[in-house]
């Protein structure tokens, strides 16, 4: 079968920084993604979650068409509520470096449970 382009852009895509145009500021960034999707990795199951990402950018700030398809990547791997905030978190924290970052996935009640995970860190 033959890949659409919209699937093969998630296959390739990588984070990008681009260059802050006011890093001689504090300015919050705020990029919420309604519609994600991973895999449970006991049953298989779709899990659907808001991720919702704030920072403040210090040098450099995230590329959104690529976090976009970046995060689309996640949608057939098999990962925990935990794993999928944490790796969203540390890809972030090592691209941009910024000054404070906070990355919280609120995960759709399945099951009758609803998980809400939350990483933040601030730079010393």
């Amino acid at each position: 079968m033959v890949k659409k382009y919209g699937e093969i852009a998630i296959a390739e895509a990588q984070l990008e920084a681009w260059e802050n145009p006011y890093p001689d500021r504090d300015y919050l960034i705020e990029i919420t993604f309604p519609e994600f999707t991973c895999l449970c990795p006991r049953s298989g199951y779709p899990d659907f979650a808001i991720i919702k990402i704030s920072y403040l950018p210090d040098q450099k700030i995230v590329e959104l068409r690529s976090l976009k398809l970046w995060l689309n990547k996640f949608r057939d791997r098999y990962l925990s509520h935990e794993a999928v905030t944490n790796e969203i978190f540390d890809a972030l924290w090592n691209l941009l470096q910024p000054r404070r970052l906070k990355v919280v996935a609120d995960f759709h009640p399945r099951g009758n449970v609803h998980t809400v995970i939350t990483v933040e860190k601030e730079r010393a």
